[in-house]
């Protein structure tokens, strides 16, 4: 008995994995997973961190050891100036250094840093939003590709049943061999563009799995998208509108730090360890030294104004880019919002215009039936069916797409 639960509960999974590798959630999460510069921003952040660290270590003690050994020999009278040389230098010092920070200035730093986190962040969360953009994209187009390809394959079992009563009615002499001709030649054409359909369906399936960074080859059934129109966010807080917010904030923390780099510097340091000249009682020549450095800009030819002014200019250019991607963004959000209405109004017009194909369709193969319709007539009002539900398809996967530009800003 456990070894038939253990079995159904495994064919369960495999049947629920499988079936999940037909939802475009799938695709997007396999395509999220395997995205080599979403983990490129993973990095970056993760190095970001690692420079938060070392700003810190920057300001702790720093202890070096030092060993500087020279001798200059006088030979023979020849030699350099003793009272310049000493005859010789021998030290090995441990020496210590330490920056006195300033808390301003580290605040600064910290806040660049910081700046930097936001803005890779950011671009990862727009990157993976173009991303789910692109695989939606191509889901949807091979969704489209795969109900065309059922709705052939529908058509053509349901020719093959007409093709059967008409060849009797052929036979009995009801219809003319030159109309069951033309009948199969419809039901041959119909079997090219199954085909041609098929492979059109596994090539978009293919191009699917390769932007996901998929190797398998196989195709599965495609569950309907089901994409369902977002309500956007006021666009100041669009992930989007995000990076120009950091940007003004990177420019007034440089302005800080330009203001900063001008206050004095302080510096302690200290060292110990043995300076000679080994001319006299060598073995005494053990000591220390200590001290604090400052540094203090006093004129540099008006730099720091100059710097104040790029960053002016450059917040210039911020706002102009700022400026024109609300316009764009609001024209396109307008753009797509009408197309959208549009093309769900045409859907319901071409709906009820293929109830009428369809009712046509069902008095002709009760006519067909009693060889009461003309198979030229009939071979029309197929096609005719044909050309309008292909063009609920197309619409449908056009609304679809357009959903999908729209959704792709809310976030």
């Amino acid at each position: 008995m456990k070894k038939i639960v253990c079995i159904f509960c495994f064919i369960s999974a495999a049947t629920a994995s499988f079936s999940q590798k037909g939802t475009l959630e799938y695709f997007i999460g396999q395509a999220v997973a395997n995205s080599p510069l979403i983990k490129d921003y993973a990095n970056q952040s993760e190095a970001i961190r690692a420079d938060s660290l070392l700003v810190r270590a920057s300001y702790k003690p720093q202890i070096t050891g030092i060993s500087f050994n020279s001798y200059a020999p006088v030979i023979k009278g020849v030699g350099y100036d003793n009272a310049v040389t000493n005859g010789g230098t021998f030290s090995t010092l441990v020496g210590l250094n330490k920056a006195i920070p300033n808390k301003k200035s580290l605040e600064a730093q910290f806040e660049n840093l910081r700046l930097q986190h936001q803005s890779v962040t950011n671009a990862s969360g727009i990157s993976e939003q173009d991303l789910k953009r692109t695989i939606t994209t191509q889901y949807i187009t091979t969704y489209g590709d795969l109900l065309q390809l059922d709705f052939a394959r529908g058509i053509d079992s349901f020719l093959g049943k007409e093709e059967v009563i008409l060849k009797k009615l052929t036979e009995q002499n009801v219809y003319r061999q030159v109309d069951y001709l033309a009948f199969l030649v419809t039901l041959q054409q119909q079997r090219l563009l199954i085909r041609q359909q098929t492979i059109q369906f596994q090539n978009d399936f293919a191009s699917l799995n390769y932007l996901c960074g998929i190797p398998d080859t196989a195709t599965v059934t495609l569950n309907d998208p089901a994409l369902q129109l977002s309500t956007l966010p006021a666009i100041e807080n669009s992930i989007f509108f995000r990076q120009f917010k950091i940007d003004s904030l990177k420019l007034v923390n440089s302005n800080t730090q330009v203001d900063l780099a001008y206050k004095p510097k302080f510096n302690v340091f200290a060292d110990a360890g043995f300076n000679s000249s080994l001319a006299y009682r060598a073995y005494q020549n053990f000591g220390t030294s200590f001290g604090i450095s400052a540094t203090v800009p006093i004129y540099d030819g008006k730099q720091r104004k100059i710097q104040h002014t790029k960053i002016a200019i450059a917040e210039k250019t911020r706002q102009n880019y700022q400026s024109f991607f609300t316009s764009q963004y609001n024209q396109q959000i307008a753009q797509l919002t009408q197309q959208l209405k549009a093309t769900e109004s045409l859907i319901n017009d071409i709906n009820n215009e293929l109830k009428y194909s369809e009712s046509l369709i069902k008095v002709n193969e009760k006519l067909l039936e009693t060889g009461e319709v003309k198979i030229a007539d009939y071979i029309l009002a197929l096609n005719n069916y044909l050309v309008i539900k292909n063009l609920v398809t197309q619409n449908n996967i056009n609304r679809l797409h357009l959903i999908n530009q729209i959704n792709y800003w809310n976030r």
